[in-house]
């Protein structure tokens, strides 16, 4: 459902990806695994960022794990301590001056009664840090939460903690983030314009989701 017309007045919670959703940070992860696989070479650093795009929204360290267990297992290099730490440092600059979505303050104006939350594959400390600096943070006063945590764990704990009340929504940009979102019981609607899913069109037509370009659509 291209274009479709949500009406938000229906929720009292809202959850949010944040990469591709919130911050157009899809490609600069992208580009960061392939940073921290470089000293296993070109092609395994080329298996690491296919198996991520494939696998949107899963944390990074369930990633670089299955990276050092599948791909290039045995092979001289960086082991699970060290492998991190020039991914982070990529990303972490790339966040601080990527794009935030059009239209976010506007849409966090139009849902003054909607609890908002972040539930994302990327580093929570990491997340609550560049929220913070960027000047979003307050937007999300449910919370703003991300990996260790799966986001199945994050929306299961969240309701049992009486933050995310139904009816909820979930933004996201990634096959996982539907299956999270199914899981918990939340209606999901797909954000196109920054995902790295190929295959978003067949997926949201085959599950009829509703599908907007952009945050900026809702408002």
């Amino acid at each position: 459902m291209s274009g479709a017309v949500i009406d938000l007045s229906r929720y009292r919670t809202m959850v949010f990806d944040c990469d591709g959703v919130i911050l157009d940070s899809n490609r600069l992860k992208t580009e960061a695994f392939r940073v921290a696989a470089r000293p296993y070479g070109d092609a395994a650093a080329t298996a690491l960022t296919d198996y991520h795009v494939a696998h949107g929204g899963v944390s990074r360290y369930l990633k670089l794990r299955h990276f050092l267990d599948h791909i290039v297992p045995g092979q001289a290099g960086p082991g699970h301590d060290p492998l991190p730490a020039p991914y982070a440092a990529h990303v972490r600059d790339g966040l601080m001056s990527c794009a935030i979505a059009p239209g976010l303050a506007d849409l966090r104006a139009a849902t003054p009664g909607v609890c908002w939350m972040v539930a994302s594959g990327g580093d929570q400390a990491e997340l609550r840090e560049i929220f913070a600096a960027r000047g979003i943070a307050e937007f999300f006063d449910g919370g703003i939460f991300g990996s260790p945590d799966p986001k199945e764990a994050i929306l299961a704990r969240e309701a049992a903690a009486g933050t995310l009340q139904a009816p909820a929504l979930f933004l996201g940009d990634s096959r996982y983030d539907h299956i999270a979102a199914e899981g918990g019981a939340l209606d999901f609607v797909f954000v196109s314009g920054w995902s790295e899913f190929a295959d978003w069109p067949a997926y949201t037509a085959a599950h009829d989701l509703p599908v907007i370009p952009s945050l900026a659509s809702l408002t």
